[in-house]
């Protein structure tokens, strides 16, 4: 069986900077993705995973515009403290939720409020100021894949309405700190 669209994909993998640094090591949750899906992983990797077959490895580097984009200075931001609750740490990631204007029309809500906020990683924290950094961890840096197909099988009816694979469900939104990764 050769990864095609229409095929759930389950992959080992290794995850590299450009300089050869471990960023995520073999061995921990695999990649599994619908293949030809457009939120799992990035596009560049399933052209290169298009035609495979079990046991194959593919080595692939991205450039940031291909991952994680490039670095934007303006998504970083100072905070006054005191409008975060008690416990906030370094390294915590927070959510940014849509705010519903209750004066704006129903069509302008709907369109600007997807559901989904930017996550912003607190990565200062001093004279009663945080600093938020809303750039993907990876964002900047070219990093490289070393893949291993360890499972492919044909997407089920529910993994091909929702455009996922089932065990995944939308990967590519986790952090750095754990699925970095697709």
């Amino acid at each position: 069986m050769l990864i095609e669209d229409g095929m759930v994909v389950t992959l080992d993998f290794e995850l590299r900077d450009a300089q050869g640094e471990i960023i995520q090591e073999h061995g921990g949750d695999p990649i599994v993705y619908l293949h030809g899906g457009e939120f799992e992983v990035f596009p560049k990797l399933q052209e290169e995973l298009a035609g495979k077959a079990l046991g194959d490895e593919v080595f692939v580097q991205l450039e940031p515009e291909d991952a994680f984009g490039e670095y934007d200075p303006d998504l970083v931001r100072i905070e006054d403290l005191d409008k975060f609750p008690e416990g906030l740490s370094v390294g915590m990631q927070l959510e940014e939720m849509p705010v519903e204007d209750e004066d704006a029309p129903d069509e302008a809500a709907s369109e600007e409020n997807t559901g989904f906020g930017r996550v912003w990683t607190v990565t200062e924290m001093a004279d009663g100021k945080v600093v938020l950094d809303g750039n993907h961890p990876l964002a900047g840096l070219a990093i490289r894949y070393h893949l291993i197909v360890t499972d492919i099988r044909e997407a089920n009816e529910e993994e091909k309405l929702q455009g996922a694979a089932a065990q995944s469900m939308f990967s590519v939104a986790d952090g750095a700190a754990g699925k970095t990764l697709h």
